[in-house]
């Protein structure tokens, strides 16, 4: 599917269909800001059209006297309608026209406009054609046919070019990040493994961020026990694939000593079995989206290195497998981490925590302003906040609010969960610094994230993201795919990152 914005009604009259969206009035009437008057008083004399009240999310067809198909997408209010209406209504409008047999397809932005930011909601139409039109298919003997190949995205005011110029390559390299994202999510286990892993990421950063100014360093399990991240290589311990750890860093073009750095980290489990505390089959379907908080802030790095963000960046990813064999580590097994501190490890199925522990210490000595990691690290984080909520936490309550912002600017769902001097008791083990679970069935998020606060250091502020819920399967929004990754959080991470 080829999206392109165009300024000249020939294409948008010329489309087999016509996107517009509509609006509800509290006195039942519906409200148009359509840039074609035909269009609207063709609608008006449809009679059925009386029945179409344009509530959100509401679709209503007909065709017009140049034999163009009409598909009217309801928005609700007006001035109830955000940035997150219009990339819904887009996303409905991309379902709408799916499954028929068009050529071309246009969709009349100034109709969208809920916002009275024109620029801005083209930007949010293309950033959302692109996520919604979004498909893992590639393993399908024969690969499915898109029903149309062009849709275009009508500007009517021609003052806003330069800046349509802008937001569209800006929001493409957001959607893009965001589905680069779903892509290694979803890849089969057996398929992305840790080595391969570690070659994608260095692929992309290669071919898509060349010329960026980023360098990678990859680090195998040689590298890794020279640094003393044994806690990281306890996990690998059982694998047939050897550990990666890859360090990317994006310096901007414009440096000062207050530029700001900051540095991303990520569990990369690529496949999780729970070690010698195995877990039951049915739990064990869905553990390739372990490494979902990997692939995040990979996502997140991506595009903000595309879109030349002002701050100095670095990315720690740690991938491996948490697998069983003879070599593997057992419960009760105490391992020293990098910064010296000894883990009880109870439990072989709280892996996440150890890699991110090393890996974490190490972005400490990259010596950043600000640390934020995301992994899919509790099943205890659905429990308190569902599959819809992100929790975040951290040791600053002002950067938390800061990374909250950004999602909420992005329309993402964020809460903050505490971290307690009591919480952080209870990761003390009576035989070691720190044992690797909490009290069972007791704020196991918050324990987690207490667990990894003893390896930040030097006073760097830090948050914690916890997206075991979001990472896959948000069915209730409709640009992202009803099963598998949803790409959630690198808008919110990016909005960040970019200012």
């Amino acid at each position: 599917m080829k999206i392109h914005f165009d300024f000249d009604t020939k294409h948008f009259e010329s489309s087999e269909a016509v996107v517009v969206a509509a609006y509800a009035k509290k006195d039942g009437g519906v409200q148009l800001s359509w840039s074609d008057a035909q269009l609207k008083k063709e609608f008006a004399m449809a009679k059925s059209s009386k029945n179409f009240k344009a509530a959100a999310g509401t679709t209503y067809g007909f065709t017009c006297s140049r034999m163009s198909d009409v598909i009217v997408i309801g928005m609700g209010e007006k001035t109830k309608a955000k940035a997150e209406g219009i990339r819904r209504a887009t996303a409905a409008a991309l379902q709408a026209v799916s499954g028929n047999k068009y050529n071309s397809v246009a969709i009349d932005a100034a109709s969208f406009n809920a916002i009275n930011k024109l620029a801005e909601t083209a930007s949010l139409i293309n950033e959302a054609l692109i996520m919604t039109g979004y498909k893992f298919d590639k393993y399908f003997k024969e690969a499915q046919k898109e029903s149309f190949k062009d849709i275009c995205i009508y500007v009517s005011d021609k003052k806003v070019k330069k800046q349509i110029e802008k937001v569209e390559e800006s929001s493409r390299n957001l959607a893009d990040s965001v589905n680069f994202c779903r892509d290694l999510v979803n890849e089969a286990p057996n398929v992305l493994h840790s080595e391969e892993y570690a070659k994608r990421v260095e692929k992309d950063v290669k071919t898509a961020l060349k010329g960026k100014g980023v360098k990678v360093k990859i680090m195998g399990k040689a590298d890794l026990k020279k640094e003393n991240m044994n806690l990281f290589l306890s996990v690998n311990a059982a694998s047939a694939y050897e550990p990666r750890l890859v360090h990317l860093t994006y310096t901007p073009k414009k440096v000062t000593k207050n530029t700001k750095h900051y540095a991303l980290v990520g569990k990369g489990l690529t496949f999780d079995t729970g070690g010698y505390s195995l877990k039951p089959g049915g739990s064990m379907m869905g553990m390739k989206f372990d490494m979902g908080g990997s692939a995040t802030v990979y996502g997140a790095f991506r595009a903000a290195v595309l879109n030349n963000s002002p701050y100095k960046i670095t990315c720690i990813l740690g991938m491996t497998d948490n697998a069983v064999s003879a070599t593997g580590t057992t419960p009760d097994s105490i391992v020293k981490g990098r910064n010296g501190l000894t883990v009880e490890i109870l439990n072989t199925d709280a892996e996440g925590r150890l890699v991110l522990a090393d890996c974490l210490d190490y972005a400490c000595d990259q010596k950043p302003d600000y640390i934020i990691d995301a992994a899919t690290l509790t099943g205890a984080c659905l429990v308190a906040l569902g599959s819809q909520v992100c929790a975040v936490l951290g040791n600053d309550d002002k950067f938390v609010k800061q990374v909250q912002d950004s999602a909420k600017a992005q329309d993402e769902y964020m809460w903050q969960l505490p971290i307690i001097p009591e919480w952080r008791e209870d990761m003390k083990s009576k035989i070691a610094d720190l044992k690797n679970i909490g009290t069972p069935a007791r704020a196991g998020t918050a324990t987690a994230a207490a667990f990894l606060e003893n390896f930040i250091k030097d006073d760097i502020k830090w948050a914690h993201l916890d997206i075991a819920g979001v990472c896959d399967s948000q069915s209730h929004l409709p640009y992202c795919p009803p099963k598998g990754a949803s790409g959630l959080m690198v808008r919110s991470l990016h909005k960040l990152l970019n200012g």
